[in-house]
Parts: structure tokens; sequence; C-alpha cells
């Protein structure tokens, strides 16, 4: 049976994540057609200033974690993320790189997969 309490958590991370989604791809859109940086660099930027923001929210709202060691906490969120930027990278290069997907939507699908890493990494590692 699943516990409706994950569930509800996995629901406000995702709408965080969304919120998040559209950091990264603004973050994204102006470092790579704008600034004119490579598009992996824009996409690490973009993931990394998202990241940043969704710790905030995903701390207080999703979790509710009112605890100390935040600076603990977020190194710990931003390991987890630093992961999932790897991977989220790697699905790009597969899905557009080798796999001539518009980068946007491989983007998107990267995004997908590595929302369910970050969720379950802090659910059970860095938020109890």
């Amino acid at each position: 049976m699943i516990n409706s309490g994950i569930v509800l958590k996995f629901i406000k991370f995702c709408v965080v994540g969304g919120s998040g989604v559209i950091v990264d791809f603004g973050v994204t859109y102006l470092c790579k057609e704008i600034a004119k940086l490579n598009k992996y660099v824009s996409n690490s930027i973009g993931f990394i200033v998202a990241a940043t923001t969704n710790f905030f929210l995903n701390r207080f709202w999703t979790f509710s974690y009112q605890g100390s060691g935040m600076l603990r906490q977020y190194a710990m969120f931003f390991l987890f993320s630093l992961i999932g930027l790897g991977l989220n990278n790697s699905i790009i290069y597969l899905l557009h790189g080798k796999g001539k997907l518009n980068f946007y939507l491989s983007k998107l699908f990267a995004i997908g997969v590595v929302t369910f890493w970050n969720f379950f990494m802090n659910y059970f590692f860095n938020f109890q």
C-alpha cells in the first residue's frame, strides 16, 4: 500500500519542480540564445539556478523541514542535483546529440527522469 504522505510530498515536489522548469528553461534560454554560451554550459547553469531555488521551496514547503543544518542540507541537495545534472546532460546528449531530437524536447524528457532521482534521494536521505 502506498503511503499517502509520500504521495502528497511527491505532488508538492512536482509543483516546485514545475516552477524550477520555468527557471531552468528561462536561464538556459538566456544563456544559450542571448549570451550565446555553449548549450551544455547553458543547460548546466539553468539546472543549477533552478536546483538552488527548488532547495528552498522544497525545504520549507514540500518537506516542511524546520530543523537546523540548512548548509548541510543544501550541500546534500546540491550533491544530488549535481548527480542529477550528470544524468540530465547525458540524456540530452543521447536524445539530442546522438538521436537528433529537438534540444528543448530532450531537455524536458531529461527533467522528467531526473525528477524521480531528486525526489527519492531527498526524501530518503536529506529531509528525514
